[in-house]
């Protein structure tokens, strides 16, 4: 099915793409194309690169909005020697299918993002951590990758790298514990996806190979063509000041229109939904969503009136996320929400950590009890025993998230787990007439 969109002048990263078809090379070229990558290479030393970038505020579209030039600085900062940086779209959460499309469509400006990166830290080698599942977007990739080397935009010498820079593709093996940054230089590495002690093993100091590592989201490194070309202040002015730019928002769920809609930051949420979604399904009352992802706190329909941005979110309890709004209606059981999203966690842990492989499926199993007209009230408060106890026990956010999502569906729709516990049934499912 075609991802439809609004598009507005304020499009960074998704404009004037096709939705099937990859963008040619020379249509990419003829809009501007690798022109950012130009004035980065030959106008701009790697210190004025990441000056623009500073200066534009960009943060990572990853999940925790963190300023992309901080996260440089760090790698920058440390002993000179082999430095990395990885380009993760290994997204498997549900919800999000951003990074995707930013591959199908366009992957010479991800390209370009990722070179752009590279120089601006000093890195020459980096990898694209793709989603295995994402079979005919590595395909492009790949095309276009050596399209761009046989354009000489990579793999040639370089005043600042003699060898030139070098980048490969890398395959996720799509499981969500894989999208962690330590789990994906672990793949990279030839190893399975399992995340790594932090401290010490902070990638920006002992990262790929033991070398100091930038690992930056796909859609993160698709803006910086935009702002190399066009300035900081140019960025800066789209959105908000402390949040600037725009951001790809996956609208999925209960809406009429699901798909990809890049807003500038600070949208209101009921903007996305109602004009980019056209509203709940069938013209029934929201109840709920996920503003970032199920593992962000959920959030009730009275608060639908925020704005989308890291700090508004954060301020309300919640957060951004990777941008994966999930919208539920009034019909939606909010006891089958936790448990679609706690067996969800369950099955894509590693098992590396024992709080994290027991306790999501120990919170799964309560989650059912109370399902199946069998629970009582000491389950629901055991459910929110567990997900405290748990919460920042694991090597990765994976435990953590899970306990986020069951633990904020509970807070908001208590009334609704009693009253699984108190009919013996579903409320919301018709029971059959005896």
């Amino acid at each position: 099915m075609r991802n439809k969109r609004i598009l507005t002048e304020k499009d960074v990263t998704l404009e004037a793409l096709p939705a099937v078809t990859p963008l040619s090379y020379e249509t990419y070229v003829s809009n501007g194309g690798y022109s950012g990558l130009n004035k980065a290479t030959e106008t701009l030393a790697p210190e004025g690169i990441r000056e623009i970038v500073k200066n534009s505020g960009l943060r990572g579209r990853g999940g925790a909005g963190f300023p992309t030039w901080k996260k440089w600085d760090m790698v920058v900062q440390q002993e000179e020697g082999k430095r990395y940086l990885c380009c993760n779209a290994a997204e498997d959460e549900p919800g999000t299918f951003k990074d995707r499309y930013l591959l199908r469509s366009n992957p010479h400006q991800l390209i370009e993002g990722v070179l752009i990166a590279a120089h601006a830290i000093g890195a020459d080698e980096a990898y694209l951590f793709i989603n295995c599942r994402y079979e005919e977007e590595i395909d492009f990739m790949t095309s276009a990758l050596d399209i761009s080397k046989n354009q000489g935009h990579w793999g040639k010498p370089t005043e600042h790298f003699p060898s030139g820079v070098t980048l490969k593709i890398c395959q996720s093996p799509g499981t969500y514990v894989a999208g962690e940054e330590t789990a994906l230089l672990e793949v990279i590495e030839g190893r399975v996806a399992a995340p790594r002690q932090k401290p010490p093993y902070y990638p920006t100091m002992h990262g790929l190979y033991g070398k100091p590592t930038v690992v930056n989201n796909a859609e993160t490194l698709s803006n910086l063509p935009y702002i190399i070309r066009e300035g900081a202040e140019a960025f800066q002015n789209i959105g908000l000041k402390t949040s600037p730019g725009t951001m790809v928002f996956t609208l999925s769920g209960d809406v009429n229109r699901p798909g990809l809609y890049e807003r500038p930051l600070g949208s209101p949420l009921k903007e996305l939904i109602n004009t980019c979604g056209l509203g709940v399904k069938e013209g029934r009352k929201l109840k709920a969503l996920f503003p970032g992802g199920p593992s962000v706190h959920i959030i009730p329909a009275s608060q639908a009136d925020l704005s989308l941005d890291f700090d508004t979110l954060k301020a309300a309890g919640t957060g951004l996320g990777t941008g994966a709004i999930i919208v539920m209606s009034e019909d939606a059981c909010m006891v089958q929400a936790a448990i679609r999203y706690a067996r969800f966690f369950a099955s894509e842990s590693c098992g590396q950590c024992p709080p994290c492989k027991l306790g999501t499926v120990h919170i799964s199993e309560i989650l059912e009890k109370i399902e199946s007209g069998n629970g009582s009230e000491k389950d629901i408060q055991q459910v929110e025993q567990a997900c405290e106890m748990v919460k920042g026990r694991g090597q990765c956010f994976l435990l953590t998230g899970a306990a986020i999502a069951v633990e904020s569906i509970l807070q908001h729709f208590r009334g609704e787990f009693e009253n699984h516990v108190e009919k013996g049934h579903c409320p919301l499912t018709p029971q059959p007439v005896s």
